[in-house]
């Protein structure tokens, strides 16, 4: 003997409503993997940031790699750069320059470059003075941040900019709309962070020592690496 049930309307209604959500649910699951970002663009490649960078630049000389502020050391960090590089330079009539470059090649809404607001807060400085300041390079103009520094015994001057795929973002928000506005394409862009500092109390003094540097700087390499040190400069 076969029972047959049936089903009543609510019921029925009750399993359309569920195939129609689900088929909802499977469309934007497809969307978000459509949109998952899997084209790296990434303008240095395999090549090493210590033998693009020289040595000499144009009055100072390389003189260690130690007395930096750097990013705190931690899974984080190791997760996000690629490269990282660190450098004094002396000269005899300068004040002596901090060089720092850190690379990732792949900016995520996850993993973005740290800003110097990050880590020097977290090394124990007070920022301030914060404002954009123009660099005049050959055919173009580098925009960067100018800060000062201070903790109880050091005051340091920074000069700093990043670039993230094709945009020089100037703010943190700026570099998070950057990121985010590559991913949605599609694309995982590469991005570099370029810090030049002085420790001198005089801000003045030391952000026309660190612009002479950075103008020496892009001087001194050749325009594939100038690209990927700013997107504009020719």
């Amino acid at each position: 003997m076969t029972t047959t049930i049936e089903r009543s309307g609510d019921d029925r209604a009750l399993n359309r409503r569920q195939a129609i959500l689900g088929g909802a649910f499977l469309l934007t699951a497809g969307t978000a993997v459509a949109r998952v970002p899997s084209h790296n663009i990434d303008l240095l490649g395999a090549r090493k940031l210590d033998k693009l960078i020289p040595q000499k630049i144009g009055q100072w000389e390389f003189y260690s790699k130690s007395g930096l502020v750097v990013p705190p050391a931690d899974q984080l960090k190791d997760a996000l750069y690629s490269q990282l590089l660190t450098r004094v330079y002396v000269a005899p009539d300068a004040l002596p320059i901090m060089l720092l470059m850190a690379q990732s090649g792949g900016q995520t809404g996850v993993l973005q470059v740290h800003r110097p607001e990050y880590c020097y807060p977290a090394s124990g400085f007070t920022l301030m003075g914060r404002s954009v300041l123009p660099v005049p390079l050959p055919g173009s103009r580098l925009e960067a941040t100018a800060i000062t520094a201070a903790a109880d015994d050091r005051t340091e001057q920074l000069l700093y900019w990043t670039r993230v795929g094709e945009d020089m973002p100037l703010t943190w928000a700026r570099q998070r709309w950057s990121v985010a506005r590559a991913n949605l394409k599609g694309d995982i862009p590469d991005a570099v962070l370029v810090r030049v500092s002085a420790l001198t109390p005089d801000r003045e003094a030391g952000m026309a020592t660190l612009t002479r540097f950075v103008q020496e700087m892009f001087a001194a390499v050749p325009s594939d690496v100038r690209r990927f040190l700013d997107i504009d400069a020719r």
